[in-house]
């Protein structure tokens, strides 16, 4: 494994986790960490140091569209919104999630 590895994996489920948020509809940044902390019950804490770099990588990719906004809390934001080819993208990772994810649980499940 070469080490970019570990990076790329990672980078890879935080877009796939972000990709699937964007699925039901535009968030703006902090929506989309607060859904991702709630639905995992906080098992996965997504840091503004993360998500902000991961949701501009998705933007330049053109998986992800934003336009800017007003939040609930009346304040300026950011919303970002999955595009077709975001929602291509989605299934594709889905799919490499599924494969690795398989692969991990059949070496576990032989030790």
């Amino acid at each position: 494994m070469s080490p970019k590895s570990p990076n790329a994996l990672l980078h890879g489920t935080l877009d796939a986790l972000i990709l699937k948020t964007l699925a039901a509809g535009p968030r703006h940044g902090y929506a989309i960490a607060t859904f991702i902390e709630d639905t995992t019950g906080e098992a996965l804490l997504v840091e503004e140091g993360s998500l902000y770099p991961a949701l501009h990588r998705l933007e330049e990719q053109g998986w992800i569209a934003s336009e800017w906004g007003t939040s609930d809390n009346n304040r300026e934001a950011k919303f970002y919104r999955l595009t077709r080819t975001g929602q291509r993208q989605l299934q594709v990772e889905t799919e490499n999630w599924n494969r690795i994810t398989g692969a991990v649980a059949r070496v576990l499940a032989d030790s």
